[in-house]
This record gives structure tokens, C-alpha cells and sequence, in this order.
């Protein structure tokens, strides 16, 4: 996703050495930050023609990690994620648009939660490319997009007795993505 044709092939994700995370409102006053610790990814980067590059992400909706088990519990019930009935979130690019010559893309592509497929477009930049001291090329990108949870059937809330409620309906979800060239 860059013109240098070192980034051209297929790069798994590392998950031990990348963060799927979110952030939404508590309560009107605050943020929770959480992440996903299971997930498996590749990308498919064509560094002459970043257009024709391509990304994919399972992740497994029962490793949610609010670091509150309760919470946790509650997130993983039908009344969130259900993940018994819809155990995965998926991600699948669609197309690739580069945003600068700077290494800076947008990730156009399918995301499905919650049994609901809805397009979004993830602002992604790549922060480098290198060799690990083991001989194995490594990538790194960022990214980040926001959702409406409600877009996606994830209703639940509850009503505050100063007004407002329990949990905000956008959801900023933030990608520290490094991979490994196949």
C-alpha cells in the first residue's frame, strides 16, 4: 500500500503483536476502552498499485476484554453481542483508495457484527516496514474508523436518572495492526 515494491504480497496478521480496540461513551461522562484478543487477519498489499490491495479480519466476539469481567458477561449475553448466535466480527475490503503519497489509505470494505453487514471506510497509515531480528519482513499500520452501534442491532441501554443513558451509540474502533510477509 505504498509505492515501494517491498510491501507487494501477503502479510498475516501478528496478533501477539496487535491491538483490536474500540472506545464508547459510559454514562455521558466517560469512555470505556476495550479490545479483542482473538482475532486472525491478512493483507494482500500490492506496493505499485495500492488499489488493488486487499484486508481481512476475523475476530472472535466471546475474547472481549473490558478488564470488567461483569461487564465482559454482559457484552458477550443476547443482549449485546450474542456471541453463542454470532461468535465472529468480520472485516473485508471491498477497495483501497489512497488519501496521500505519505503511506495514508482508506480501507473501503464490509464489516459484519451482530448478524449485520454495513459498509465503512477505515483511515489507515502505514507506519513502516522492516526485517525482525529473525530474518521474518514485518508491517505496521494504524487505523480507525467509528460506527453506530445501533446501525448494527446493538440496542441495549439503559436510561440514566440524570437524563441521557448508559451507553453511547458511536463507537470508535482503533487498529494497531503488525504482520508478518508470508
Amino acid at each position: 500500500m505504498s509505492d515501494q515494491s517491498e510491501l507487494t504480497g501477503t502479510w498475516n496478521i501478528d496478533p501477539s503483536h496487535s491491538t483490536v480496540g474500540f472506545t464508547v461513551r459510559h454514562a455521558m461522562i466517560s469512555k470505556v476502552h476495550g479490545k479483542f484478543t482473538d482475532f486472525e487477519g491478512a493483507l494482500v498489499l500490492d506496493g505499485e498499485n495500492p488499489e488493488k490491495s486487499t484486508a481481512s479480519l476475523t475476530i472472535q466476539a466471546t475474547s472481549i476484554d473490558t478488564a470488567a469481567a461483569d461487564r465482559d458477561t454482559h457484552l458477550r449475553s443476547a443482549e449485546f453481542f450474542d456471541t453463542e448466535n454470532m461468535p465472529t466480527i468480520t472485516f473485508a475490503t471491498t477497495s483501497v483508495t489512497p488519501k496521500t503519497d505519505q503511506g495514508e489509505y482508506n480501507l473501503h470494505g464490509d464489516l459484519t457484527l451482530h448478524g449485520v453487514t454495513k459498509p465503512v471506510i477505515i483511515e489507515v497509515e502505514l507506519q513502516g516496514i522492516g526485517e525482525d531480528p529473525w530474518g521474518n519482513t514485518r508491517v505496521g499500520l494504524e487505523g480507525e474508523t467509528e460506527i453506530n452501534r445501533k446501525d448494527f442491532g446493538l440496542e441495549w441501554n439503559a436510561a440514566l436518572k440524570a437524563g441521557g443513558v448508559l451507553v453511547g451509540d458511536k463507537i470508535k474502533i482503533t487498529l494497531d495492526i503488525e504482520a508478518v510477509k508470508a
